[in-house]
């Protein structure tokens, strides 16, 4: 049978966010992440009308910080603020702390899952018919600018005796795929002859997740740190067949996978660093001990050995 996995939690930390953002141990975990689902579930309840798809609560120090996505946000902000002064009163005695609340309008709510999801199930409820509400969700989406959407409902369909699910499907949507970017939501609607379940997928787009490459040629410098560094070997080869026309060998150390990557334009960290590649397109610099990387020209600064590679076509991990 299919095994299905929620798409958000599918994609969290690849190209989807934690929506608390801080770090706690031991019991101090366990108490925070309830803080937090109080916090959002009085938002919610208090605002259901101002459509919110999502808050997001970060720590720092003493202090929270809550962002709250809208597509209404004048309901949230009040006439001269004092609905969010209010709301913000209300989070402190839950939090006992300070907590600082910011707004932030959702551009298109008509591709946000959750959203979707309970506007259809406004209508439900509002006794319009269950097909005719799907199929305006779906062409409004794609006529918004989806790549793809399912619309899902199960329950007492039509206030039928025995519960059912029907489902639409328009465009493209790849769920085993990890750069696209696909919202999930669910959400129920009550009506007078029972729960409806209302699941909505839409597909916005793809987004690539930023890697750690040097020029056009896609060398990822990370994974030959990190091949470096499992295998417990000291020397790299790296071949510079392009300017040359030969093969030619410069060995570069990497110790205890501790690499700083600079270029010309910006040096390259410290420790476990990562530098701005700068101007030149192609331009590495490993540093042995996780020192400057130098500037891809001169030897790296505390015992950091940098060297250049104009115009690199190979990055192969052989070993002498």
């Amino acid at each position: 049978m299919g095994q299905k996995t929620h798409p958000y939690g599918f994609r969290l930390g690849f190209n989807k966010p934690w929506s608390s953002r801080w770090f706690a141990k031991g019991p101090d975990y366990a108490r925070l992440i309830h803080e937090d689902l109080r916090m959002k579930k009085a938002i919610k309840e208090k605002y259901s009308h101002a459509g919110i798809s999502g808050v997001d609560v970060e720590r720092v120090g003493p202090k929270i910080r809550v962002i709250i996505h809208t597509a209404r946000p004048g309901i949230i902000i009040g006439r001269g603020g004092k609905e969010i002064e209010s709301l913000k009163a209300y989070l402190e005695t839950i939090a006992k702390r300070d907590v600082y609340v910011d707004i932030r309008e959702v551009d298109k709510p008509e591709l946000n899952a959750l959203l979707i999801g309970e506007s259809i199930a406004v209508q439900l409820e509002k006794r319009i018919a269950y097909r005719r509400a799907m199929r305006k969700a779906v062409e409004f989406a794609l006529k918004m600018g989806a790549k793809g959407i399912k619309v899902m409902c199960a329950g007492r369909l039509g206030g039928v005796e025995i519960a059912r699910s029907e489902w639409y499907l328009k465009g493209q949507l790849p769920l085993q795929t990890l750069r696209a970017d696909i919202d999930f939501a669910f959400t129920e609607a009550f009506t007078t002859y029972g729960q409806i379940g209302i699941k909505v997928w839409v597909y916005r787009a793809d987004v690539e997740k930023a890697k750690m490459t040097v020029g056009d040629d896609g060398v990822d410098l990370g994974l030959l740190a990190a091949d470096a560094f499992l295998d417990g070997r000291k020397e790299v080869i790296v071949l510079d067949a392009v300017e040359r026309g030969d093969v030619e060998r410069r060995a570069v150390g990497v110790e205890e996978g501790i690499v700083g990557m600079g270029g010309r334009g910006g040096l390259g960290g410290g420790p476990r660093g990562l530098g701005d590649l700068g101007e030149s397109r192609v331009v590495t610099a490993l540093a042995a001990d996780g020192g400057d990387g130098g500037d891809g020209d001169e030897p790296g600064e505390k015992k950091g050995h940098g060297f250049a590679f104009h115009g690199l076509s190979h990055l192969l991990g052989h070993w002498d």
